[in-house]
């Protein structure tokens, strides 16, 4: 099978003819049909992960994927031939569950959820990552009615889904994005759209909340960037990265609730956000395809809007 792998920690990808896994006892064997890219992928292939979980090389990128179970390994017996499935596998060692290949065995208690109807494969390997990030984020900090909530990157895909979310749970949401991205951004029911572009962030923020916000979320800045932004955020509020670069005892001797949030993947998540874009209750953010071929000139190329998405 063709796969996207490096042979070590910081080395170049590369599309890699491998063998076929073969589903092992208590496994499934998943023919993938589209995998979804997500910063981490590099973090990990970097070995920014590397004292977190153990990892084999060649190793495969990849966690988001959605496809088509191929076969039951023996006493397998979650999933049938045929059933379509999406998820996450974030399954150690890393590497050995990438889910940039052609096909990826893994164990049947994975966080592997099946496509509704109405939701095709390409979408549904944009969901995991960014959508159940968002939804935990958006219960986590509720309720969010009334709320003057500052969203980072809310026009990449973890930012697309919270900010739909935010919105509809009653939430004034700024959306941080592009000025190309205000009318998505209006779409998904931001009140405002603030465009870093044109003023130094810290600055727009002051000048269009001068009394402070109730709860900033930041899935882009580095340490220093956060730090000037959780400033705004006024005692009593929450100051949440997805990066784990907030200085948890700083913020709370100002009275700012600190979060360095983590995602804890689970199937009735992916089942309750498969569930929510099945209905078109939310839209999943404007997704690029591409091919194995295309990756490893995109991977290392930083941030981009929306969801990029590799059909096999």
């Amino acid at each position: 099978m063709r796969a996207i792998t490096v042979s070590g920690y910081g080395a170049s990808p590369s599309v890699t003819e491998l063998p076929t896994p073969q589903a092992g006892p208590g496994q499934v064997l998943i023919a993938t049909q589209a995998a979804g890219m997500n910063p981490m992928d590099v973090t990990i292939a970097s070995g920014g992960w590397q004292d977190q979980m153990p990892a084999q090389f060649p190793m495969v990128l990849g966690a988001d994927l959605a496809g088509t179970v191929r076969e039951d390994g023996p006493g397998a017996a979650r999933f049938a031939p045929g059933d379509q499935v999406f998820g996450q596998l974030l399954i150690p060692p890393l590497g050995s569950a990438g889910t940039y290949a052609q096909y990826v065995a893994c164990g049947q208690d994975a966080p592997l959820a099946r496509m509704p109807a109405g939701l095709d494969p390409v979408t549904a390997a944009a969901l995991p990552t960014a959508g159940v990030t968002a939804i935990e984020i958006a219960e986590s900090l509720a309720p969010l009615e009334g709320k003057i909530v500052l969203i980072i990157g809310a026009a990449g895909a973890v930012g697309s889904f919270l900010t739909q979310l935010a919105a509809q749970a009653g939430a004034l949401v700024n959306a941080v994005a592009p000025a190309a991205e205000a009318e998505r951004m209006t779409a998904y029911g931001a009140a405002e759209t603030i465009d870093r572009a044109a003023m130094p962030l810290p600055e727009a923020v002051a000048r269009t909340h001068p009394d402070g916000i109730d709860l900033l979320v930041d899935v882009a800045s580095d340490a220093t960037q956060f730090a000037a932004l959780a400033g705004h955020v006024r005692p009593g509020g929450t100051a949440l990265t997805t990066r784990y670069v907030a200085d948890l005892e700083t913020l709370a001797r100002a009275g700012v609730t600190g979060v360095n949030f983590r995602l804890s993947m689970t199937v009735p998540l992916l089942d309750q956000l498969a569930s929510l874009v099945a209905a078109g209750s939310i839209v999943p953010p404007p997704i690029t395809q591409v091919t194995l071929d295309n990756v490893p000139a995109l991977l290392g190329g930083g941030h981009t809007d929306g969801k990029t998405v590799i059909t096999m």
